[in-house]
């Protein structure tokens, strides 16, 4: 099995345990989103520049994303603004997955 295969079943794994989850949470008011990150520039990314441009260059944007970005769709599904949106999967990844 391909490294993609894997790492889409993983996705995939995740994303229906979390409409599981979703469904059975809903009758409480408890909502249950995932977040499929991208390339976040952190401490995490590698250093080399060679390596960090490779990754730039598979982003559709040109450009790693801020984690504030990160934060501030993670600070959305806390909230409640996001009240009525369970069992979503949400990329943020600089339109890699589009």
């Amino acid at each position: 099995m391909a490294v993609s295969e894997l790492k889409y079943n993983d996705f995939t794994a995740i994303e229906g345990f979390s409409c599981g989850l979703a469904w059975d949470f809903a009758p409480r008011n408890i909502t249950v989103n995932t977040i499929e990150p991208g390339f976040i520039d952190t401490d995490m990314m590698p250093a080399d520049p060679a390596v960090r441009e490779a990754f730039i260059k598979a982003i559709p944007l040109k450009r790693l994303g801020k984690p504030e970005e990160f934060a501030s769709l993670v600070n959305f599904l806390a909230g409640p603004e996001s009240g009525y949106k369970t069992g979503s999967n949400m990329a943020i990844d600089g339109g890699i997955l589009a």
